[in-house]
């Protein structure tokens, strides 16, 4: 087995962490503490290819592969979550759906701006009823001649608002017990756009809630076939799930980063603070974390671009990369001291950013669910 990178990968990798370094390190955190959507970067990203990554060239893509998608995403949190989320979301939520279940009418339509970064898509799933149940969905869609006819809200929903957002696919029922998506454009008369929540962490990117009243779309925004809305969600949340544990590596990554540059310079009692065990032990515990947590993404993204079942691999890919984040994230703040606590360092960014990747695209909880099922066990 083989856990070197290609020559394409590492030369991705290494194009990415430069300009994350270059182009995002500077910037990124004035735009966070004044909760600014990062355009400029974003423009930088489309231009480099990112967002079309894993789309084929028809379409406007790159002909790469997942995998490169996820080398991408940690490089950028290994700088800033706030980069890698929009990139994430933009690709997994909102292009990746269009490119798997759509029409050769709507991949036509949408995948190429989607794909060059010059538009974003967002995908609408979680309810303020519904969050890990998201068979509690309560938006409707009806049939009305030959349009769609929308009508609830959903919460939480990334690039949804941005100026550059030009389509929401959102789940709605059918039919009693029927869940489909539906593709709504940006604009709609009936769709409103909420104001961005105030957030914890990730608070460069564009998070809102949505409403819909008799929001009306044509018969043929349906995406995929009906009633398998739901469905075609949890394929490309699998998906997801990989992607979100290589941006959980990559902001561990930038904890051992930040927390190896401050003990070779802090000094305490006479002496750097790098030369005490008690730091030597915390730095090597967070190695460890961040490297088991990059092999594991790496093993779900080998199975998934192999062709095999990975659910489980996925699963425990995201449990243990959030993890790894969380407890570097802490350690890390914990390596700074008072300054950690001071948001004009990167590891207090760090710290704020970490716990959502134990909620967002399936909590903890979820993960651990999924995994004992696929041993076997059941409730």
């Amino acid at each position: 087995m083989d856990l070197e990178l290609s020559p394409e990968h590492a030369a991705l990798r290494a194009t990415v962490e430069e300009f994350a370094r270059r182009e995002v390190a500077p910037v990124i955190g004035d735009l966070y503490e004044r909760g600014e959507f990062p355009y400029q970067i974003v423009r930088g990203m489309g231009a480099m290819g990112l967002f079309g990554l894993p789309f084929p060239e028809e379409h406007g893509g790159m002909g790469g592969d997942y995998f490169a998608l996820c080398l991408a995403l940690e490089e950028l949190a290994r700088v800033d979550s706030s980069v890698a989320i929009t990139l994430e979301a933009g690709v997994g939520l909102g292009a990746m759906p269009i490119h798997r279940f759509g029409t050769a009418e709507q991949k036509d339509a949408w995948l190429p701006h989607l794909a060059a970064g010059t538009r974003l898509g967002a995908f609408g799933l979680t309810e303020p009823g519904g969050g890990s149940d998201a068979g509690a969905t309560r938006t409707t869609a009806r049939l009305d001649g030959d349009e769609w006819v929308i009508n609830g809200s959903k919460c939480f929903i990334t690039n949804s608002g941005t100026d550059i957002t030009s389509l929401v696919t959102v789940t709605a029922l059918t039919a009693p017990g029927e869940i489909s998506a539906i593709i709504i454009p940006s604009g709609t008369t009936g769709f409103t756009v909420g104001q961005k929540y105030s957030k914890v962490g990730w608070s460069a990117s564009d998070t809102r809630e949505l409403f819909f009243d008799d929001v009306r779309v044509p018969a043929t925004n349906l995406l995929g076939e009906r009633g398998r809305g739901y469905a075609q969600f949890l394929s490309i949340l699998d998906e997801g799930r990989i992607a979100i544990a290589a941006l959980s590596v990559g902001l561990a990554q930038g904890c051992v980063d930040e927390s190896l540059r401050h003990a070779g310079e802090r000094e305490a009692f006479g002496r750097t603070i790098g030369g005490y065990q008690a730091i030597q032990f915390k730095i090597a515990d967070m190695e460890v974390r961040t490297h088991t947590a990059r092999l594991a993404y790496y093993a779900a993204a080998a199975r998934m671009l192999a062709g095999k079942p990975f659910k489980k691999e996925a699963a425990i890919a995201k449990l243990v990369a959030s993890n790894a984040a969380m407890d570097n994230a802490r350690d890390a703040t914990q390596i700074f001291g008072g300054y950690g606590f001071m948001n004009e360092y990167p590891v207090a960014r760090f710290y704020r950013d970490a716990k959502i990747l134990e909620i967002g695209e399936g909590t903890s909880e979820v993960q651990r669910i999924l995994i004992a099922r696929s041993l076997g066990l059941r409730s």
